[in-house]
């Protein structure tokens, strides 16, 4: 079984893996991840039922937050440039 990884944006910050999880039961995720502080998360589902669960949770109300579900992509690599650096 394929996996595909869903980014699940605008949960609520007292949001649980387990609520994240209930969520997605119709999908039968293999894999919840939630990040507390920043409020959104990762979902693991099988690739042939991925596509179903963004149409369906896309735009859902949680707990009075519209859920933003779409595809994860990568994380862009860090080079280590960019940002302030002090000049000497």
């Amino acid at each position: 079984m394929t996996l595909k990884s869903l980014y699940v944006g605008n949960l609520p910050y007292h949001a649980t893996e387990e609520d994240v999880r209930n969520l997605f039961a119709d999908f039968s995720p293999a894999d919840v991840r939630v990040i507390h502080d920043k409020g959104f998360g990762f979902v693991e589902v099988a690739e042939d039922v991925a596509d179903d669960a963004i149409a369906t949770l896309n735009g859902v109300d949680f707990e009075g937050r519209s859920l933003t579900v779409n595809e994860a992509r990568p994380r862009p690599e860090r080079t280590g440039e960019g940002g302030y650096h002090r000049r000497r």
